[in-house]
């Protein structure tokens, strides 16, 4: 039961926080290639709902549970640091 518990969290908390990461690096890289921000943004957000669905059934599917959570969290954590140095550069 509580393996159970433990991956529902990691698919909701740490497929937001890999999702959020995702979306904000895409954003970011759209804008700087030259898309419009708007249409940049809800490009993300479309994206972002498919690979939140992905990683969700990911964390369900994966044997390791530390796996699931390093590449979730981790990655959440490295994709918006990534987006937030990108922005700070493309922003006078």
């Amino acid at each position: 039961m509580k393996t159970i518990l433990v991956r529902i969290a990691a698919a909701v908390f740490g497929g937001y926080a890999f999702t959020w990461g995702f979306i904000a690096l895409g954003v970011v890289l759209m804008f700087a290639a030259g898309m419009e921000f708007h249409d940049a943004e809800h490009l993300g957000y479309i994206l972002g709902l498919l690979v939140f669905l992905t990683v969700f059934l990911w964390a369900f599917a994966a044997q390791s549970l530390p796996r699931v959570w390093a590449v979730l969290a981790g990655g959440g954590i490295v994709m918006t640091g990534c987006a937030s140095l990108l922005q700070q550069m493309l922003l006078p």
